[in-house]
C-alpha cells in the first residue's frame, strides 16, 4: 500500500523520531549523551520503508526547548500523532515506525555502560507509552 504524507506529516514523524533520541540523550546526560545520541541516530538512519525515506531527510525538523520538559512537550504528542497518521494509511507502516523508534531507544540504552540508568529507563517507559497511546 502506498502512503501519502503531507509536508507537515513528515515534520511530525521527524520530530517524533529525532526528538525521542534527543530525550534519551538528555536522560543519559550523566553518562555520555553524545554516544547515546549517536547510537540512537544511527538506528534511525537504518530505518526502511516509508518511515526510512522520511527520516533520511531532516527538512523542517525544529526541536526547540531549553529543558527536557520543553522538548518532551513537543516529542510525546508527535510520537502519538505519528502512529495515528501512519495507521490511518497503512497499519504495517505504523508498526514499522513503532519498531524503528523502539530500536533507536534500545540502541541509545546500549550506549550506556551496564543497565540503563533510572532516568533512561523512565524515559524509555514514557516514549513507549506515547507510541502506544
Amino acid at each position: 500500500m502506498s502512503i501519502n504524507l503531507t509536508t507537515q506529516d513528515e515534520i511530525t514523524i521527524r520530530t517524533a523520531a529525532y526528538g525521542a533520541v534527543s530525550l534519551m540523550s538528555a536522560a543519559g546526560i550523566a553518562g555520555s549523551a553524545h554516544k547515546i545520541g549517536t547510537e540512537g541516530s544511527l538506528a534511525l538512519f537504518a530505518a526502511t520503508g516509508a518511515v526510512g525515506h522520511v527520516l533520511a531527510d531532516a527538512k523542517g525538523l525544529r526541536l526547540k526547548g531549553k529543558s527536557t520538559a520543553a522538548l518532551a512537550e513537543q516529542v510525546f504528542p508527535a510520537l502519538t500523532e505519528s502512529v495515528k497518521l501512519l495507521n490511518t494509511q497503512d497499519a504495517a507502516e505504523a508498526e514499522n515506525f513503532r519498531t524503528t523508534i523502539t530500536i533507536a531507544v534500545e540502541a541509545a540504552n546500549r550506549a550506556h555502560k551496564g543497565a540503563p540508568s533510572p532516568s533512561m529507563a523512565e524515559m524509555t517507559r514514557k516514549i513507549t507509552a506515547a507510541l502506544n497511546a
